[in-house]
């Protein structure tokens, strides 16, 4: 059960959350009793949808974004190579993958314990999210839908550059 503080500082980034998207010109929906916000954004090609979680308790920012496809069972150790091979290169959050379902979604958190989280971060929050699935969304599908193979998914999702090793 959250204390009365971290239902006001819940509250409080809830709100800083639904102000930003209000100025950024993003139509939402609130699921307020929940602390959730859930929006549709337009990428280059896909439509992207987000859940946007303010978690009381754990004091976090949650923000997913759930691929519109469910990835057929002949592909999914592909896809597992894949998201895996993708999640590799990824600085800030990451791929969920359930191989068992098919079911793939981009999520980014972060923590607001003893902290307040100012606009800009927020900001950050909701553009790398949408960034990265926009990245993403339209090669995991034609990965998903057999369009493109493995080989073509990998050839442009890895690094161009490897990390050096340590030298000894």
């Amino acid at each position: 059960m959250p204390t009365e503080r971290e239902s006001r500082l819940a509250r409080k980034v809830y709100n800083a959350m639904r102000n930003l998207l209000e100025k950024m010109g993003v139509r939402y929906l609130e699921h307020e009793e929940e602390l959730v916000l859930t929006c549709t954004v337009r990428g280059e090609d896909i439509p992207m949808d987000l859940l946007i979680f303010i978690h009381e308790e754990q004091q976090l920012v949650r923000i997913l974004s759930p691929m519109p496809f469910v990835v057929p069972e002949k592909k999914r150790v592909d896809m597992a190579v894949a998201v895996s091979t993708v999640n590799y290169g990824l600085v800030d959050g990451s791929f969920d993958y359930d191989i068992s379902d098919g079911s793939l979604r981009f999520r980014l958190t972060s923590s607001f314990r003893e902290s307040i989280l100012g606009e800009e971060l927020l900001k950050y929050l909701f553009m790398v999210t949408t960034f990265i699935t926009d990245e993403y969304n339209d090669r995991f599908m034609l990965l998903a839908k057999g369009v493109i193979t493995l080989e073509q998914f990998l050839e442009k999702a890895r690094p161009e550059e490897k990390p050096a090793a340590p030298s000894e």
